[in-house]
Protein backbone atom coordinates (compact mmCIF):
# COMPACT_ATOMS: atom_id res chain seq x y z
CA UNK A 1 0.00 0.00 0.00
CA UNK A 2 0.86 3.25 -0.78
CA UNK A 3 1.76 5.68 2.12
CA UNK A 4 -0.74 8.25 0.53
CA UNK A 5 -3.37 5.40 1.26
CA UNK A 6 -2.42 5.20 4.38
CA UNK A 7 -4.51 7.33 7.33
CA UNK A 8 -3.36 11.10 7.53
CA UNK A 9 -2.22 10.22 11.41
CA UNK A 10 0.05 7.70 9.94
CA UNK A 11 2.00 9.05 7.43
CA UNK A 12 5.50 10.30 7.98
CA UNK A 13 5.56 13.57 6.69
CA UNK A 14 2.31 14.50 8.59
CA UNK A 15 3.67 13.23 11.85
CA UNK A 16 6.68 15.22 11.53
CA UNK A 17 4.36 18.33 10.93
CA UNK A 18 2.05 17.37 13.72
CA UNK A 19 4.95 16.22 16.47
CA UNK A 20 8.37 17.18 15.28
CA UNK A 21 11.33 15.09 13.83
CA UNK A 22 11.87 13.64 16.84
CA UNK A 23 8.79 11.47 17.29
CA UNK A 24 9.58 9.94 14.24
CA UNK A 25 11.44 6.58 13.67
CA UNK A 26 14.72 5.97 11.77
CA UNK A 27 12.93 4.33 8.82
CA UNK A 28 10.11 7.11 8.61
CA UNK A 29 12.80 10.13 8.55
CA UNK A 30 14.70 8.22 6.03
CA UNK A 31 11.22 8.00 4.26
CA UNK A 32 10.72 10.95 3.68
CA UNK A 33 14.23 11.79 2.30
CA UNK A 34 13.52 8.93 -0.20
CA UNK A 35 10.10 10.26 -1.31
CA UNK A 36 8.63 7.20 -3.34
CA UNK A 37 9.11 3.37 -2.91
CA UNK A 38 9.50 1.32 -5.47
CA UNK A 39 6.78 -1.48 -6.85
CA UNK A 40 4.97 -3.19 -3.96
CA UNK A 41 7.02 -1.29 -1.55
CA UNK A 42 6.29 1.71 0.11
CA UNK A 43 8.93 4.35 1.14
CA UNK A 44 9.04 3.15 4.31
CA UNK A 45 9.42 -0.55 3.49
CA UNK A 46 12.26 1.10 1.49
CA UNK A 47 13.94 2.46 4.31
CA UNK A 48 13.52 -0.32 6.84
CA UNK A 49 15.16 -2.38 4.04
CA UNK A 50 17.91 0.10 3.54
CA UNK A 51 18.50 0.27 7.03
CA UNK A 52 18.84 -3.79 7.61
CA UNK A 53 21.56 -3.60 4.91
CA UNK A 54 23.85 -2.18 7.41
CA UNK A 55 22.43 -3.95 10.64
CA UNK A 56 20.07 -0.82 11.59
CA UNK A 57 23.10 1.34 12.00
CA UNK A 58 22.53 5.22 10.64
CA UNK A 59 26.34 5.60 11.46
CA UNK A 60 26.94 2.85 9.04
CA UNK A 61 24.57 4.23 6.49
CA UNK A 62 26.14 7.46 7.01
CA UNK A 63 29.71 5.77 6.21
CA UNK A 64 28.69 3.92 2.92
CA UNK A 65 29.90 5.16 -0.29
CA UNK A 66 28.26 5.67 -3.61
CA UNK A 67 28.70 2.36 -5.07
CA UNK A 68 27.72 1.07 -1.92
CA UNK A 69 24.47 2.68 -1.94
CA UNK A 70 23.63 2.32 -5.68
CA UNK A 71 23.86 -1.82 -5.17
CA UNK A 72 20.84 -1.47 -2.57
CA UNK A 73 17.16 -1.95 -4.24
CA UNK A 74 15.34 1.35 -4.74
CA UNK A 75 18.82 3.69 -4.30
CA UNK A 76 19.88 4.55 -7.96
CA UNK A 77 22.85 7.03 -8.11
CA UNK A 78 20.31 10.22 -8.31
CA UNK A 79 19.09 9.14 -4.42
CA UNK A 80 22.22 7.62 -3.29
CA UNK A 81 23.93 11.56 -4.09
CA UNK A 82 21.09 13.12 -2.85
CA UNK A 83 21.73 11.12 0.68
CA UNK A 84 25.82 11.12 0.62
CA UNK A 85 25.05 15.19 -0.12
CA UNK A 86 22.34 15.52 2.73
CA UNK A 87 24.89 13.40 5.25
CA UNK A 88 28.12 15.61 4.36
CA UNK A 89 25.71 18.54 5.18
CA UNK A 90 24.59 17.70 8.89
CA UNK A 91 28.78 16.89 9.41
CA UNK A 92 29.41 20.46 7.95
CA UNK A 93 26.59 21.83 10.22
CA UNK A 94 28.13 19.55 13.31
CA UNK A 95 31.32 20.74 12.33
CA UNK A 96 30.77 24.43 12.58
CA UNK A 97 28.64 24.26 15.90
CA UNK A 98 32.04 22.57 17.44
CA UNK A 99 33.82 25.31 16.08
CA UNK A 100 32.03 28.41 17.02
CA UNK A 101 31.75 27.71 20.40
CA UNK A 102 33.85 26.18 24.08
CA UNK A 103 34.44 22.73 22.89
CA UNK A 104 34.04 21.09 26.42
CA UNK A 105 30.77 23.14 26.47
CA UNK A 106 29.01 20.97 23.60
CA UNK A 107 29.89 17.15 24.17
CA UNK A 108 26.99 16.27 22.61
CA UNK A 109 27.58 17.84 19.16
CA UNK A 110 31.35 16.46 19.24
CA UNK A 111 30.52 13.26 19.84
CA UNK A 112 27.29 13.38 17.05
CA UNK A 113 29.96 14.83 14.99
CA UNK A 114 32.84 11.90 15.77
CA UNK A 115 30.07 9.33 15.28
CA UNK A 116 29.10 10.57 11.20
CA UNK A 117 33.16 10.65 11.32
CA UNK A 118 34.43 7.49 12.57
CA UNK A 119 31.66 4.79 13.80
CA UNK A 120 31.71 3.06 10.67
CA UNK A 121 35.29 2.56 9.35
CA UNK A 122 36.61 -0.30 8.97
CA UNK A 123 40.11 0.36 9.91
CA UNK A 124 41.66 2.26 13.66
CA UNK A 125 41.90 6.46 13.27
CA UNK A 126 44.11 7.86 16.24
CA UNK A 127 43.23 11.46 15.83
CA UNK A 128 43.33 14.84 17.60
CA UNK A 129 41.28 17.87 17.96
CA UNK A 130 43.64 20.60 19.06
CA UNK A 131 42.56 22.89 21.13
CA UNK A 132 43.26 27.11 21.56
CA UNK A 133 43.81 28.51 25.41
CA UNK A 134 39.82 28.86 25.33
CA UNK A 135 39.18 25.30 24.33
CA UNK A 136 38.06 26.31 20.93
CA UNK A 137 38.78 24.54 17.97
CA UNK A 138 41.45 24.84 16.00
CA UNK A 139 41.73 22.09 14.13
CA UNK A 140 40.57 18.35 13.95
CA UNK A 141 43.44 16.11 12.73
CA UNK A 142 43.69 12.55 12.10
CA UNK A 143 47.54 11.52 12.59
CA UNK A 144 47.80 7.19 12.47
CA UNK A 145 45.39 5.04 10.36
CA UNK A 146 45.78 1.28 11.66
CA UNK A 147 44.42 -2.22 10.90
CA UNK A 148 41.15 -4.00 12.67
CA UNK A 149 42.99 -4.02 15.72
CA UNK A 150 45.63 -1.64 16.48
CA UNK A 151 47.17 1.63 15.10
CA UNK A 152 50.73 2.11 15.34
CA UNK A 153 51.07 5.76 17.78
CA UNK A 154 53.86 8.13 17.69
CA UNK A 155 54.14 10.76 20.95
CA UNK A 156 56.91 12.53 18.78
CA UNK A 157 54.79 12.94 15.85
CA UNK A 158 51.89 14.03 18.06
CA UNK A 159 53.91 16.63 19.94
CA UNK A 160 55.35 17.74 16.24
CA UNK A 161 51.75 18.56 15.60
CA UNK A 162 50.70 20.39 18.89
CA UNK A 163 53.52 22.79 18.34
CA UNK A 164 52.67 23.00 14.67
CA UNK A 165 49.39 23.60 15.25
CA UNK A 166 50.69 25.97 18.17
CA UNK A 167 47.64 24.17 20.37
CA UNK A 168 47.12 24.50 23.99
CA UNK A 169 44.81 21.85 24.59
CA UNK A 170 43.96 18.60 22.69
CA UNK A 171 41.22 15.49 22.92
CA UNK A 172 42.32 12.44 21.96
CA UNK A 173 40.22 10.62 19.34
CA UNK A 174 40.35 6.79 18.19
CA UNK A 175 37.56 4.61 17.43
CA UNK A 176 37.11 0.15 17.82
CA UNK A 177 36.16 -0.72 14.48
CA UNK A 178 35.06 -3.63 16.47
CA UNK A 179 32.37 -1.78 18.47
CA UNK A 180 33.57 -2.81 21.77
CA UNK A 181 32.87 0.37 23.74
CA UNK A 182 35.50 -0.57 26.22
CA UNK A 183 38.99 1.36 26.81
CA UNK A 184 41.48 -1.20 26.56
CA UNK A 185 44.70 -1.58 28.88
CA UNK A 186 46.99 -0.38 25.81
CA UNK A 187 44.66 2.43 25.26
CA UNK A 188 44.75 3.77 28.46
CA UNK A 189 48.55 3.18 28.41
CA UNK A 190 48.70 5.34 25.89
CA UNK A 191 46.62 8.07 27.05
CA UNK A 192 49.21 8.04 29.73
CA UNK A 193 52.21 8.66 27.52
CA UNK A 194 50.86 11.12 25.21
CA UNK A 195 49.65 13.28 28.20
CA UNK A 196 52.78 13.03 29.74
CA UNK A 197 54.77 13.73 26.22
CA UNK A 198 52.22 16.91 25.81
CA UNK A 199 52.70 18.04 29.07
CA UNK A 200 56.21 19.12 28.14
CA UNK A 201 55.06 21.47 25.60
CA UNK A 202 52.39 23.09 27.79
CA UNK A 203 49.76 21.24 26.05
CA UNK A 204 47.27 19.81 28.11
CA UNK A 205 45.09 16.52 27.61
CA UNK A 206 41.61 17.07 28.51
CA UNK A 207 39.97 13.86 27.33
CA UNK A 208 40.26 10.60 25.00
CA UNK A 209 36.89 9.65 23.02
CA UNK A 210 36.80 6.49 22.30
CA UNK A 211 33.64 5.92 18.83
CA UNK A 212 32.58 2.18 18.97
CA UNK A 213 28.54 1.72 18.68
CA UNK A 214 26.10 5.08 19.45
CA UNK A 215 27.61 7.03 22.34
CA UNK A 216 31.44 7.60 22.51
CA UNK A 217 32.89 6.79 26.01
CA UNK A 218 35.15 9.67 27.46
CA UNK A 219 38.07 8.94 29.17
CA UNK A 220 37.59 11.68 31.24
CA UNK A 221 34.15 10.45 32.51
CA UNK A 222 35.60 7.50 33.55
CA UNK A 223 38.65 9.09 35.49
CA UNK A 224 40.93 7.37 33.32
CA UNK A 225 43.09 10.63 32.57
Amino acid sequence: MAISDWPEGERPRERLQALGPGALADAELLAIFLRVGVKGKSAVDLARELLAAFDGRLSALAAASMQELTTLPGMGPAKAVQLVAAIELARRALGETIRERDLLASPRAVHDWLRLKLAALPHEIFAVLWLDSQNRLIAYEELFRGSLSQASVYPREVVKQALARNAAAAVLVHNHPSGVAEPSAADQALTRTLKSALALVDVRVVDHLLVAGNTPVSFAERGLL
